[in-house]
Formats: structure tokens, C-alpha cells, sequence
């Protein structure tokens, strides 16, 4: 939900976003499948920039560019990726791209918040490979990962306007469990 709010010469757009989270310890994974002609990658830290560039693809045209404007530059995606990388947290075995016929299509990477609790970080996926089932791949790619470390719920974190990201995530067993707002600096509109 977009909800204006005059403040001086800027003003704040509120994004709601929901808390989404599995129990790993009930829920039943299917086995990630890809189209013919893609393949996964795992983590490799040489592939870091190849990440960051799915990720700009995969989100500068979308909502989640506005309410992270990081993710809508190169630039933005590469600091990032390289943030979530050098945390102590970091889970290699939850963080993968998809290798199409085209390049890289897909990114997915995960952080240890807890000895039991995960955390899914930008789920992303090119626009021209959208509904191909890639991002359920790459979600239950990574859940695998989570539960081969031993991890025992995961969440994420996702725009509510974002009907499609929060349907594939309610259909793999991931469930609300809190809804926040995400205050963003927006330029008011000219008349």
C-alpha cells in the first residue's frame, strides 16, 4: 500500500511489507526442477558481480527499486551483494544463480540470523524469464540449504504490492507473521 505524507519540499511514501516465514521442521520441500537449459550455480565469492547484475535487472523496474533504491543501480546491487557476503551470517549453501540459454537469470542468497532462524535476502529474477518457475526453484533451492545447515524456520521480508512474490511464497508454506511500513523520501509530484 502507497500511503503519501506531506513532509517540507520531500514527501514520505509508507510501503507496507510482510514478514513471511516457513517452519523448515513441517513443511514439505518439493525438489527444485529448472526449465532445460537452465542450471543452478552455487555460491562462489569470483561470481559476486554476476549476482549484483541479475539483481539490478531483476529490480529497477519494480517496486522494490523504490522502496530500496539501492537495487535500482548497479552500483547499489554490487555493495550489497557484497554487505550481505562478508557478514559473519552468511550462508553459502543458500546463496545460488540460475544459468539460462541467455546468461544469468537468477539470484538468491540467505543469511544465519540464529543457530534455528534464516533469512532469505532478494529473490531475483530477470523479467524476460519470469513465469518459468525460476524464483520457486531458486526459493526452494535455497530452503535446502538453510535445512542442510540446520536451520529450522526462514523468513523473508517482501512489498505487500508485490501480489505475484507474495503468492509463490504463501504456496511454498511461508506465512505472515508480521506487517510493517517502510518510510521512503519521494519527490512531490509537479502539477
Amino acid at each position: 500500500m502507497y500511503l503519501p505524507a506531506g513532509m517540507g519540499l520531500m514527501g514520505v511514501a509508507y510501503y507496507r511489507r510482510f514478514r513471511m516465514e516457513v517452519d523448515l521442521r513441517t513443511v514439505d520441500l518439493a525438489t527444485p526442477t529448472l526449465p532445460e537449459g537452465f542450471r543452478f550455480v552455487p555460491w562462489n565469492p569470483d561470481d559476486l558481480e554476476r549476482h549484483a547484475q541479475v539483481k539490478v535487472q531483476s529490480f529497477r523496474d519494480e517496486i522494490d527499486s523504490r522502496v530500496f533504491p539501492c537495487l535500482g543501480e548497479f552500483s547499489g546491487c554490487r555493495k550489497l551483494m557484497r554487505e550481505i557476503t562478508k557478514q559473519r551470517s552468511f550462508k553459502s549453501e543458500t546463496t545460488w544463480l540460475i544459468v539460462g540459454p541467455s546468461g544469468d537469470v537468477g539470484t538468491i542468497q540467505g543469511l544465519g540470523h540464529s543457530g534455528s532462524l534464516g533469512a532469505i535476502q532478494n529473490v531475483g529474477v530477470v523479467p524476460e524469464c519470469r513465469g518459468l518457475g525460476l524464483g520457486r526453484s531458486l526459493v526452494l533451492k535455497n530452503l535446502e540449504g538453510f535445512r542442510s545447515a540446520g536451520l529450522e524456520r526462514v523468513y523473508l521480508e517482501v512489498t505487500a504490492e508485490n501480489l505475484p512474490a507474495v503468492s509463490l511464497y504463501d504456496s511454498l508454506g511461508f506465512r505472515l507473521v508480521r506487517t510493517m511500513y517502510k518510510a521512503v523520501k519521494v519527490e512531490p509530484a509537479r502539477v
